[in-house]
């Protein structure tokens, strides 16, 4: 019994161990089969995970094809002298390069300490710095210490527009095409040139990109001149360039900078005297001492700038064929190299005539220095809407509320500009919603009247200078009076819409007359700047003296057509003419519907002072791009407006303006002088002709004239277009345009107007402008009428004048002498012809054939007093000889200049 227990025991023993055994049997097949899965999933894993990295790889960009050179720069306008006008920059294109060469040993030393210790020897990937930062990270549980590598941080900028993934995963790939394309790049480039990209790449904060813009912006440097203390600052800025940043975080960037100097330290590139000395220099104080200079010394860009770049970016676009945005981005970010034809000293002296109050005198001595504003008001209301408001809401509260219907927005101080404006919010406020506010408004103050003035080389095209408005400049691409503001031209146009087409395409010449009287076509009725004073028969060279409305308004009417005029005045080179509205009487007088520029009035009279060929007025020679190579040569386009005669002829009777002549005229209740409307616009022995311009209340007055080198326009007017008053106040800009000129020809030698070799002379009469009958014309009541004057080719008069009578009088009855008078009785008296019609008094009616005489009436006391035939006169055209005939006139230029 004992035995069958024990024998039960053992056999449950031996149970247990053979089920134990099966156990760890069947255990190590479950470990071996889990170790497999194990080993065959890690073997999975690692072969999934090398074909993600190798797909990463795949997709890295190839190393043929990427560009690590920097890229955005800042474009450099320069003068024709090579002076620095201005530097265009945008976000990211604030850069200037500089070879390895110029980097001090100092700056390249403080880039390598800080930022990779070991670039001089890993082979684009440190090691070494990744594991260090995977031991740090996995202490610290931050990974925030950087591992990448001088080349990786090139790649990272200039490949992957500066690593602004926006989730692990993608910075992970981007990690991992980076340190691959680096192994790549530092087998393809040395790594002087790595470091040359790299140091020129690099944000360094304050709209800086590279060393060299930053040198310039904290230290107002060159980067080769930099100190070691400079240069460690520098460094420092790397890691966070808004962070670290010397001007606004100074005691940031301290610290960054001293651990700069002590890994320079350590790692053996500076000694100990050179740690302290660095660290005990005030480098921070000249920092802002820059800053300061920096800020003062900036301002907006200049009326010639401004000009220039929308000049450049039409011609990027029409000559190049960029799109506008590309051609904007190749502008201010290309690194262009900009030659504007800006004379420095020009401008400098354009500049202060224009912006010297003394100038703006009037002959009476009085200031005519007012002022206006812009101005803008935002309104907000209870339910978040808003009401914006202008200066001409201003001017309508004042004429539609307070009945003030004679106030302009002209005033002679700031203190009552402020007044206008505090009162015009406060009525806002009255009588708006409950609960408005006012969210903003913003005041621009500026001196009236306003001027404009463009100084160009006739010959050449070149702007040399220009000024958009008085006073100072609040910004960049602002309103430009010169070039952007179209106003009346007044007596201006008379030379290039009248008299410029009647010489070169209608045969007339500067002798050509025209009836000075009161003047209607079609009922509407012209008269003179001078009021209602009559001169009687007037020369196309006495209307430009003495810009008479009334002979400009007939040359158009009667001898060329407004639109023969139109088409004269677009190969003048203006681009505002409305043909519907422009083609009339007041086409001669400036009165068009657009008005004109400044530039392109002056390029106008350019054409004239080169010989009838216009040239198109351009602002720059040529643009070199990043590498220096010229991508665009600006030559300015020409073609023949008028024929080299008609511009010398227009010329030499404009020169006869610029000195003062006088002239009577006559009206039934008096006569009045007129002075020539240029005045003595001459300035010491140098040749000058010109153009006076005045519209209608004085709004606008122009003077526009030309010497050997420069064709200068100035214009001054209220910007609101009032009245500057009485003329007493149009003579001022006369005053600056002969300063200007006077000044900017010191030292050039008069080398005149020479006339073309085919102008001819002939005497004619001054009233008819046909030749003159000797013992007639000469025998003038008013004294002899007999001038000489120039002629184009084919012009020269071969009429004699009609303009004046020679009769027989009797002496005793005043009367003509009949066949009854007896020869003793008899003299012979000259008298002058008035046209048809004519009734008014003028210069000449003094000296009129008296009406009685023509009715036929003769001497009542020798010869019964009337013929029933009418009277005997013997006219001046009586028995003229022959005239030698004149070679064929030149051709006009173009055929459909000339059409009707």
């Amino acid at each position: 019994m004992n035995y069958s227990k024990r024998g039960t025991a053992e056999r449950l023993k031996a149970t247990s161990s053979t089920s134990k055994k099966l156990k760890t049997k069947a255990g190590v097949i479950l470990l071996t089969i889990c170790l497999f899965a194990v080993l065959l999933a890690g073997a999975l894993g690692i072969s999934a995970g090398l074909g993600v990295y190798q797909s990463i790889i795949d997709s890295a960009p190839d190393i043929k094809d990427i560009d690590v050179s920097p890229d955005g720069f800042a474009t450099n306008i320069y003068d024709r002298d090579g002076n620095l006008l201005q530097t265009l920059v945008q976000a990211g294109s604030n850069r200037e390069l500089r070879s390895y060469s110029d980097f001090p040993q100092d700056l390249i030393d403080a880039f390598v300490a800080i930022e990779d210790q070991r670039f001089w020897v890993h082979q684009g990937i440190d090691i070494k710095g990744i594991i260090r930062a995977g031991i740090l990270g996995l202490q610290g549980g931050h990974f925030d210490q950087g591992a990448s590598t001088i080349t990786q941080q090139l790649i990272k900028n200039n490949v992957f527009n500066g690593g602004s993934e926006s989730n692990l995963g993608d910075r992970v790939v981007r990690k991992l095409q980076e340190q691959y394309l680096a192994l790549q790049l530092e087998q393809n480039l040395s790594k002087e040139i790595i470091l040359e990209y790299y140091l020129n790449t690099i944000n360094l904060g304050s709209n800086t990109l590279g060393v060299q813009a930053a040198s310039t912006r904290y230290f107002g440097k060159d980067v080769s001149d930099l100190t070691l203390s400079e240069c460690a600052t520098i460094a420092a800025i790397t890691q966070s360039p808004y962070g670290l940043n010397p001007i606004t975080r100074p005691e940031r960037n301290a610290e960054r900078r001293s651990q700069v100097l002590q890994n320079m330290y350590e790692q053996g590139m500076i000694s100990k005297e050179e740690w302290d000395e660095a660290l005990a220099d005030p480098v921070y104080e000249r920092i802002q001492n820059v800053n300061t200079a920096v800020v003062e010394s900036s301002s907006p860009y200049s009326y010639f700038v401004d000009e220039l770049i929308r000049q450049v970016l039409s011609d990027l676009q029409t000559k190049l064929g960029y799109s506008e945005a590309q051609a904007r981005n190749k502008l201010y970010s290309g690194g262009l190299k900009i030659i504007s034809t800006q004379d420095p000293k020009v401008q400098a002296v354009v500049d202060e005539v224009v912006n010297n109050p003394e100038n703006y005198k009037s002959t009476r001595d009085e200031y005519l220095d007012a002022l206006s504003f812009t101005y803008q008001l935002t309104i907000t209301h209870a339910d978040g809407s808003t009401t914006n408001y202008s200066e001409g809401h201003i001017k309508q509260y004042y004429h539609n509320v307070k009945n003030n219907t004679a106030f302009q927005l002209v005033f002679e101080t700031e203190e009552e500009i402020h007044a206008c404006i505090d009162e015009f919010k406060a009525y806002v406020l009255e009588t708006g919603e409950e609960g408005d506010t006012i969210w903003g408004d913003n005041l621009d103050i500026t001196h009236q009247p306003q001027t404009s003035m463009v100084v160009m080389e006739q010959h050449t095209g070149y702007v040399a200078a220009i000024i958009g408005g008085r006073g100072p400049k609040t910004a960049s691409l602002s309103l430009n009076r010169a070039t952007r503001t179209t106003r009346q031209p007044g007596s201006t146009f008379k030379v290039l819409s009248a008299f410029a087409p009647a010489l070169d395409a209608r045969g007339a010449t500067l002798a050509t007359t025209y009836y000075d009287e009161p003047y209607s076509y079609y009922s509407q009725p012209i008269s003179n700047w001078w009021g209602d004073y009559y001169g009687g028969y007037g020369s196309i060279r006495e209307a430009i003296i003495f810009s008479s409305n009334i002979l400009a308004t007939r040359c158009l009417m009667e001898t060329v057509t407004p639109e023969l005029g139109i088409q004269y005045l677009k190969n003048f080179g203006f681009t505002t003419l409305n043909d519907e509205n422009d083609t009339g009487l007041t086409l001669a007088l400036g009165g068009i519907y657009n008005g004109v520029t400044n530039l392109e009035l002056t390029a106008a009279y350019a054409a004239i002072a080169n010989g009838g060929v216009y040239t198109e007025p351009i602002f720059y020679t040529r643009i070199l791009d990043n590498n220096g190579k010229v991508i665009l040569d600006n030559q300015p386009e020409t073609h023949r407006v008028i024929k080299e005669t008609t511009a010398w002829l227009l010329a030499d009777a404009m020169r006869d303006e610029t000195y003062i002549h006088r002239q009577e005229c006559f009206t039934e209740s008096g006569s009045h002088t007129v002075v020539s409307s240029g005045l003595d616009m001459n300035f010491g022995d140098m040749y000058a002709a010109g153009k006076s311009g005045t519209t209608t209340a004085t709004k606008d007055i122009w003077f526009t004239g030309f010497s050997p080198y420069y064709t200068t326009t100035i214009w001054c007017g209220y910007d609101n277009s009032i009245s500057m008053g009485d003329l007493h106040t149009g003579s001022f800009h006369r005053r600056m345009w002969r300063e200007v000129m006077e000044r900017i020809h010191e030292g050039k030698e008069n080398i005149g107007n020479p006339m073309p070799s085919s102008i001819t002379e002939a005497s004619v009469c001054s009233l008819s402008g046909k030749l003159a009958v000797e013992g007639v014309c000469d025998s003038d009541p008013d004294g002899s009428t007999v001038i000489t004057e120039y002629f184009a080719p084919g012009t020269v008069p071969t009429e004699y004048c009609n303009c004046h009578v020679k009769l027989t009088i009797c002496d005793e009855s005043g009367q003509i002498a009949g066949d009854g008078c007896p020869m003793e009785r008899r003299y012979e008296r000259v008298f002058r012809v008035l046209p048809e019609g004519s009734t008014r008094v003028t210069a000449d009616s003094r000296y009129a054939v008296p009406q009685d005489f023509l009715e036929g009436n003769v001497c009542h006391i020798h010869s019964g007093g009337y013929y029933p035939d009418g009277a005997d006169l013997w006219w001046a055209n009586t028995h003229q000889p022959e005239p030698e005939p004149e070679p064929d006139p030149e051709p006009a230029p173009q055929e459909d200049m000339i059409s009707e």
